[in-house]
């Protein structure tokens, strides 16, 4: 934040709404519907187009325990959430976890009666396939890979026309939120937003949901979408919530690898597809996951994400920048019918993957860690609530199992809803017209320091960190988050996301310097094996405006 920065002081704008949802993936679309078909105003803030966020991409699914089989012991919730407790590596909150699990299934099911359509065969009977780290083919999925983009259909519709007499929520697109807005006692009052036009606003509203996303762009390569810059995590920070777990970051092992230049986001080759046969080889043919792990290329992300980095630093040199996923034993018509989206991000490469292995290469995914929730969805700052990816549930632990995101997205949006809906009616005794609200200093950063983050958070907080590095980055953040935008430069997208990204990288290498040990998506280099005495979860907040790793917490 830049102390004479002081344009937020002064809105442009005023608007109010009972709830304020900012983000637009399947979490907090799912919020904003709920919301408002229990007649509350809503106003959905996206920073881009509503479609633009990180659900639109996700392919491979959502994991699920369906119970339409014929044999309907075939799979279940406790099998279900020992996947999700194995892959998480010792930090998997089970009572969480096993409630988002068990009331997964009658949400997904809701987002089917609201029209999206999942993939069956001709008896109606949906199609799952299984996905590394899970040991039953629960996963269900739309369009063969394209299933984020159908259910941001179906919730898109159901915001805009299927709300059975509720007030449609307005929708501000290409608007940045700034900050949560509080009132003197500490309690949400509001949101401030910047506008295409460079004007800031105030939104006025007795609940504040953060559905913002991930922090993908906290890495020079990405499968995140432009949006992913980690807005939520600072919004928080300075609001004063807590992070917990942003330690833990998931490389996804399987991103199409464009080149030694390529950078921002990058197309993913889903896992679904290594669930279908492929599998993983280096550059003379050989296989790499054989030996590392016992579910061999079906292993948990990090597993993989970590056996392909240590197989490239074997390539001669140490300089192998890419290994390679061969599919090509999975018959053209089924990979193409399968698969579309994988087939056209390979096409556009000039790939064919039934013919040739599929260049690939870990990129920065997901955040399993985040701001930090109770079961619905509820931060420490009165009526401030985060859902979705920004938030950190307990669910993931030290590593998320694949496609329990989507999943997560649906159960805490309707929570969170619902939980909101209460803030308000609690607060009606409080006055949103009349109510002071602590308007603070817009953040911005010098957007000339974003690259040179990125590029050292990608070198020594992506796979494999240790002490000197870490450390070295976070004074490299530090000097990003205290360089100002030039003299005389307009309030832009571009300084308030550095600003973001730095805030959140200082809160990522704190924790990870905090945690000397190895587990799930966080390796030392310095610090190779797990230690038993750090199996708890770890909370950052700022202090002094600075963030800081003041707690361990068992069991948050």
């Amino acid at each position: 934040m830049v102390p004479d920065q002081a344009a937020a002081l002064l809105p442009g704008w005023e608007a109010r709404a009972d709830i304020v949802v900012v983000g637009s993936g399947v979490a907090g679309l799912t919020c904003a519907a709920d919301a408002a078909a229990a007649g509350r105003s809503v106003l959905l803030v996206s920073k881009d187009a509503v479609d633009e966020g990180s659900t639109r991409w996700a392919q491979g699914g959502v994991a699920v325990v369906w119970g339409d089989r014929a044999d309907p012991g075939s799979d279940s919730v406790a099998a279900h959430l020992a996947d999700t407790v194995t892959a998480g590596a010792g930090l998997v909150d089970e009572a969480a976890a096993a409630s988002i699990l068990t009331d997964g299934p009658d949400a997904v099911r809701r987002l089917v009666a609201h029209g999206a359509r999942f993939d069956g065969d001709p008896s109606g009977l949906l199609l799952r396939t299984r996905e590394g780290g899970h040991h039953a083919d629960r996963v269900i999925h739309a369009g063969g890979d394209a299933t984020g983009a159908e259910i941001e259909r179906a919730l898109l519709a159901q915001l805009r026309g299927g709300l059975a007499g509720a007030p449609e929520p307005v929708v501000l697109a290409d608007h940045l939120a700034l900050d949560v807005l509080l009132d003197p006692t500490g309690r949400v009052g509001g949101l401030s937003v910047l506008g295409p036009d460079g004007r800031i606003g105030v939104v006025r509203a007795a609940a504040v949901v953060l559905a913002t996303g991930g922090a993908g762009h906290l890495f020079a390569a990405s499968t995140n979408p432009a949006v992913a810059t980690a807005d939520g995590w600072a919004m928080a920070l300075r609001a004063g919530a807590e992070l917990a777990d942003v330690e833990f970051l998931q490389f996804h092992p399987t991103v199409l690898w464009t080149g030694p230049d390529g950078s921002g986001r990058r197309p993913l080759v889903t896992e679904a597809v290594r669930g279908e046969g492929a599998v993983l080889i280096d550059a003379t043919g050989a296989r790499i996951m054989p030996g590392v792990h016992p579910l061999a290329d079906l292993a948990p992300r990090d597993v993989v994400s970590l056996a392909v980095t240590r197989r490239l630093a074997l390539a001669p040199g140490g300089v192998g920048d890419h290994a390679y996923l061969d599919a090509t034993g999975i018959p053209a018509a089924t990979f193409h019918r399968r698969f579309p989206t994988v087939t056209a991000a390979c096409a556009a490469a000039g790939i064919d993957p039934t013919r040739q292995p599929i260049p690939v290469a870990p990129a920065a995914h997901y955040a399993c860690g985040g701001v930090r929730t109770d079961r619905d969805g509820r931060t420490s700052v009165p009526g401030l609530f985060a859902v979705g990816e920004v938030a950190r549930t307990g669910l993931h632990g030290a590593n998320r199992l694949a496609s329990n995101s989507l999943l997560e997205g649906l159960v805490m949006g309707e929570r969170a809803a619902e939980a909101a809906n209460a803030a308000v009616v609690a607060a009606q005794r409080w006055s949103l017209q009349c109510a002071e609200l602590l308007l603070t200093p817009a953040p911005a950063a010098d957007p000339a320091g974003r690259a040179g983050l990125q590029a050292a958070m990608s070198a020594h907080a992506g796979i494999g960190r240790d002490a000197a590095g870490l450390a070295g980055t976070a004074a490299l953040a530090a000097v990003v988050a205290d360089t100002a935008p030039s003299s005389g430069r307009a309030l832009d997208r571009d300084a308030v996301e550095t600003a973001n990204l730095a805030v959140a990288a200082r809160a990522v290498l704190a924790a990870a310097a905090a945690r000397t040990e190895s587990r799930g998506c966080h390796v030392r280099t310095d610090h190779p094996e797990p230690d038993a005495a750090q199996a708890v979860s770890r909370t950052v907040r700022l202090i002094d405006g600075r963030p800081a790793v003041p707690t361990a917490l068992a069991g948050v």
